[in-house]
């Protein structure tokens, strides 16, 4: 422990009880919050073991003379070009005791002061915590949200040779893989997915092949339409949808988003969600005509150095 009766430790790999007490934290933090501070990504790259660039930081403190954990923080460096991008959590019921500046400061540390950092929800604390650490905002994630309950959507049109089937696990995993990589080369948190990233999706509860569609031509994947259920709170997600390079600019995209949103819709759920740049204005200009609504934003901040 330190002067503050703090201490910060940084781990490549967490030992199981220390990742559960991490995933409990966040889970805590996400019921006052509306939404976790650690992304879906980050919570898998808890579990199931070491992964080549990313570093764990925990923050312990005395509390009633007894040990806790009090905050976390991920840090990713597999980027070869983009500085490396964080992610942060402080226990609700320990903020406002300078927890959060000390993890951020051990992140730009471990960064070499070159950092981005997400704040989910965009909070106010987070703002303030930002600045603090003289990060500015430079990327805004929007989540953006339509009612399914009124869905009124044309026959989705295909072109001539193009049909879609749902996702057969293992048989389809390399040619997903390679899609998603050309469809996303310009993004690379979706683009850089490997077959273990796959993996730990696949073993996730929610995923269900039947809303995984692909959308073939002449036996070579040409886009995809990913969805994702997330049953507690009543929503259905575009979680992923990609055309191939080559492939865009003939309605695709269009036929695959109404083939998801139809599927999910045939659930029985409510609310349909999905998360776009704000800068991708012909992509917000998609969604908005198909009802789409912006719900709530993620902002994403890096230092300048």
């Amino acid at each position: 422990m330190g002067r503050s009766g703090r201490r910060i430790q940084v781990v490549e790999e967490p030992a199981p009880e220390a990742a559960a007490a991490v995933l409990e934290l966040i889970e805590r933090a996400a019921r006052t919050d509306g939404q976790p501070a650690v992304s879906e990504q980050g919570r898998l790259q808890l579990r199931g073991g070491r992964r080549e660039g990313v570093r764990h930081v925990l923050v312990h403190a005395l509390v009633d003379n007894e040990e806790r954990l009090v905050g976390y923080g991920q840090l990713e460096d597999t980027d070869p070009v983009e500085a490396p991008a964080a992610e942060l959590v402080v226990h609700p019921a320990y903020r406002g005791r300078g927890h959060g500046r000390a993890l951020g400061t051990e992140l730009l540390a471990q960064s070499g002061r070159r950092l981005r950092v997400w704040a989910h929800g965009g909070h106010p604390a987070a703002r303030h915590l930002a600045q603090t650490l003289g990060l500015t905002m430079f990327r805004e994630l929007r989540q953006m949200r339509r009612s399914l309950g009124d869905l009124m959507l044309p026959e989705p049109q295909l072109a001539e040779g193009t049909s879609v089937r749902t996702f057969q696990p293992g048989t389809d995993d390399a040619a997903w893989l390679e899609v998603n990589a050309a469809a996303f080369a310009h993004h690379p948190e979706q683009g850089s997915l490997t077959q273990r990233d796959l993996d730990a999706r696949k073993a996730e509860p929610w995923f269900d092949p039947k809303g995984f569609f692909l959308a073939e031509r002449d036996g070579r994947l040409v886009g995809f339409h990913w969805t994702k259920v997330h049953a507690e709170e009543g929503l259905g997600e575009v979680y992923v949808l990609g055309v191939r390079p080559g492939a865009q600019g003939g309605g695709l995209g269009k036929a695959l988003t109404a083939i998801g949103l139809r599927h999910l819709a045939g659930q029985g759920l409510p609310t349909a969600m999905l998360y776009v740049d704000a800068d991708n204005v012909a992509a917000v200009s998609v969604y908005e005509r198909l009802g789409f609504v912006t719900h709530e934003t993620d902002l994403m901040y890096r230092s300048e150095t």
